[in-house]
């Protein structure tokens, strides 16, 4: 099955969270001279139009990074994040919503590798055609799990592993703990970093426990929950992010910038934001 399309959701609640953990990841890693390979197993379109069609059918970054882009009050990670966007807005007006690899394309210095793994045809075409022509990019249509193997370790011995798959088949909880377990076995430097979605799902309530058992020094997980069940007790209230082997400096970074996003994305009364970690 291959029906998920990010576009319909892009720039939602679930992207804030999702984009600005990533780029604190990046920035920290900039901070070595040493070059570093980025892998994102579920790469999507890379960037999307949100004047477009699909996500005006929903309109879910209305709930997202569109309720911070006026603001003068953001924390220091969050405007970083809200910059970075505005980057691809120069005209000041909420057109464009960068996806991974444009964040990624955006922060990589020219030693460092971009790796861009994705299975749908379409999005592959358009991935394909944003990025496939930069010298330290390289975009493949394929099955980001298995494609994760091939990758680690690299020859630099640095890496941030993305992985964001969109779970619309329950099987996917299971392969991207397979696909993490093998690649942590093989190269347990790296640091890795997974979304997932916060639904009624017996898995994606296992997720944080399996992941856990699976990091051999330091984690870090995140939570951010927006938005209530609909009324047949389903649908996305929020989302997670947890990272094996996290900058020591990212815990700080996101109790800072959590409550200010629950305050300001928060849909129903019961919203809420947690951060716990384990240090290396």
């Amino acid at each position: 099955m291959l029906a998920y399309r990010h576009a319909f959701h892009a720039g939602n609640h679930a992207d804030v969270l999702k984009h600005l953990v990533l780029i604190q990841v990046l920035r920290y890693m900039a901070a070595k001279d040493k070059p570093y390979r980025l892998i994102d197993t579920h790469a999507g379109a890379g960037a999307y139009a949100l004047d477009g069609p699909q996500a005006q059918k929903k309109g879910e970054y209305r709930n997202g990074i569109a309720r911070l882009w006026n603001r003068a009050d953001l924390p220091e990670a969050v405007a970083d994040y809200v910059e970075l966007v505005r980057s691809f807005n120069p005209d000041g007006k909420l057109k464009h919503y960068p996806g991974s690899p444009a964040i990624a394309d955006q922060l990589l210095r020219k030693t460092d590798q971009l790796r861009l793994f994705e299975l749908h045809p379409s999005d592959f075409k358009l991935l394909s055609e944003n990025f496939g022509g930069a010298k330290h990019t390289q975009v493949a249509q394929s099955d980001g799990f298995a494609a994760l193997k091939g990758q680690v370790p690299p020859s630099m011995r640095r890496a941030v592993v993305l992985m964001d798959p969109s779970y619309e088949l329950v099987t996917d909880y299971g392969k991207l703990v397979s696909s993490l377990r093998d690649a942590i076995t093989r190269f347990a430097e790296g640091v890795y970093v997974v979304w997932y979605p916060q639904v009624t799902r017996h898995e994606a309530m296992q997720l944080p426990g399996r992941l856990k058992s699976l990091a051999p020094k330091g984690w870090l997980h995140a939570k951010l929950t927006v938005q209530p069940l609909d009324d047949q007790g389903f649908g996305l209230t929020g989302s997670g992010m947890f990272v094996i082997n996290p900058p020591y400096t990212l815990a700080k970074t996101l109790r800072k910038a959590l409550p200010y996003l629950t305050e300001h994305l928060a849909q129903f009364d019961d919203a809420s934001w947690a951060v716990e970690e384990r240090p290396a």
